[in-house]
């Protein structure tokens, strides 16, 4: 018997003493890759303005960084899975820290926009190795519901934490300082890691590199993340848009039938045909698209209407991640081992979706402490409790060889949600807000009634887009409650998602 199969539940040995110390250490790289995507969204104006950035250029601080993360993702898990995820883990947390070295020292746009590129290219390494420690590191279905509570929180959380540091370092110090920290967090997780961590034996895939699913997969995320973030500036019409959604198709298109025909694939069709782990994939990606453009409109809605500063912002976002918290580590790890996933994450987006439709209500001289907070306190809580079980079920049953892929998969349906959402919900409440002042403008006379107007065509653009997030959390409930049909977790079970040997079973939930 294989080390990794004697690895069950209350087995002592050193990876076994160490796993939640080695959580520690993942969740602060979660973290640090999580707030990333949202700290620099606060530090932009003022980079902007010291580097002489042009409006036009701007976006691609936020771009190059998406597009590098999310069209690197499936060859960053599948790196892992072949290279070992620890090493994987240690490489991207040190590439990390040095990419944002880089761009907290940036002297010029060109340096700037190439640090972005390369942190998103080691999150894309370390993302997915992160993930997939987890799951070959907690195999009992008691403490992978702690250790996936802890993580769904992080995960769901960290992007408004990210919004209330980028507010204190923006306005209390620079905007280099959104960089800067960065290096600490990598450091200590990078050692901490190094140290701590012990991956199971024989969970590694030494297949060799599918090199054509490699360029086919990144060259067709690439194509679709920034065909939505053109579609943001440039409109949906734009033929370079449309041309870029063209191409994506068919790259993704021949991907797949390539991935079926391969002997070692980058991406298992195995992984995402599993009906659980599709149904996890796509209600995840939906509901990220929501909470992607949600936290766009608020930060806009607080700073420009309410007249919040950045650290006032941040700390207006307290209560949603407060609910994130207690719904992922309350919630969700408490009932995950009693009640099936599906009656998690369905209920879960509904109670979400409730808190979106109070948002449907604001008005200029909306109250935060009658609207706003109620809302979020529901957002928070609703994703928390669904955002816990699908990061647990994304990689559940999956041979460990496969598990790093299988988590990159759960970082590219976010990743490409958020590209969605952005690009999507704006559209729409840009729009909105067009044909609300061209109907009202006329009847404003003096320029406070005009001011007035803009703030209110604003809020109306605002509403208009956060009913479309109400529709899409709703789906994301139904194909939560009808996808998934992953059973309540049996303690003492051993499954495998055809796994061949001894060394490639773990216990995991059954399904």
């Amino acid at each position: 018997m294989s080390e990794t199969a004697q690895k069950a539940p209350g087995t002592p040995g050193v990876p076994d003493s160490n796993r939640w110390k080695a959580l520690t250490f993942i969740a602060l790289a979660q973290l640090m890759v999580v707030l990333d995507a949202t700290i620099v969204n606060i530090a932009l104006p003022s980079a902007q303005q010291d580097l002489g950035i042009s409006d036009g250029n701007r976006q691609w601080v936020i771009t190059a960084y998406a597009l590098a993360f999310g069209g690197l993702l499936l060859f960053g898990g599948r790196i892992a899975d072949l290279w070992g995820r620890k090493r994987t883990f240690v490489t991207g947390l040190i590439g990390f820290a040095g990419a944002s070295a880089l761009g907290g020292a940036a002297t010029n746009e060109a340096m700037l926009l190439g640090s972005r590129a390369l942190q998103g290219a080691f999150g894309a390494l370390l993302a997915p190795a992160a993930l997939s420690l987890l799951a070959v590191m907690f195999t009992d279905a008691k403490e992978r519901a702690k250790a996936f509570g802890i993580y769904g929180a992080i995960a769901g959380g960290g992007g408004a934490v990210g919004l209330i540091l980028g507010g204190f370092l923006t306005e209390y110090l620079d905007w280099r300082w959104t960089f800067f920290v960065n290096i600490p967090f990598a450091i200590v997780a990078a050692a901490g890691a190094y140290f701590v961590i012990r991956e199971p034996v024989g969970s590694r895939n030494r297949s060799p590199l599918d090199i054509p699913g490699v360029i086919l997969s990144t060259l067709g995320l690439v194509s679709l993340v920034y065909g939505f973030t053109r579609a943001e500036s440039e409109g949906w019409g734009d033929s370079m848009t449309i041309g870029l959604f063209v191409v994506s198709a068919v790259l993704l298109a021949t991907f797949v039938f390539v991935e079926s025909k391969v002997k070692a694939p980058l991406l298992p069709l195995r992984v995402i045909t599993d009906r659980n782990r599709g149904g996890v994939y796509l209600s995840l990606g939906l509901a990220i698209i929501a909470m992607f453009g949600l936290f766009l409109f608020l930060t806009y809605y607080l700073q420009i209407v309410k007249g919040y500063t950045p650290v006032k912002t941040g700390f207006a976002f307290l209560p949603m991640i407060v609910g994130m918290i207690t719904g992922s580590t309350q919630i969700g790890a408490r009932l995950m081992t009693r009640v099936p996933a599906r009656l998690l994450m369905g209920p879960g987006f509904l109670v979400a979706a409730v808190g979106m439709l109070l948002l449907t209500q604001m008005e200029i001289g909306s109250s935060y402490a009658t609207l706003l907070l109620p809302a979020m306190v529901l957002l928070g809580l609703g994703m928390g409790t669904a955002f816990m079980p699908a990061m647990s079920l994304a990689t559940l049953g999956v041979e460990p060889r496969d598990s790093g892929v299988a988590s990159a998969m759960v970082n590219t349906s976010q990743q490409v949600g958020g590209a969605i959402g952005t690009a999507l919900l704006n559209t729409i409440a840009a729009s909105a807000t067009t044909s609300y002042i061209k109907d009202h403008l006329a009847g404003a006379a003096s320029k406070p009634q005009q001011q007035l107007v803009q703030l209110e065509g604003m809020v109306n653009g605002y509403t208009s887009a956060i009913w479309f997030a109400v529709g899409i959390l709703v789906a994301a409930a139904v194909i939560a409650l009808t996808f998934i049909n992953a059973g309540k977790p049996d303690m003492g079970a051993v499954a495998g998602s055809g796994a061949t040997d001894a060394e490639d079973v773990v216990p995991v939930m059954a399904h």
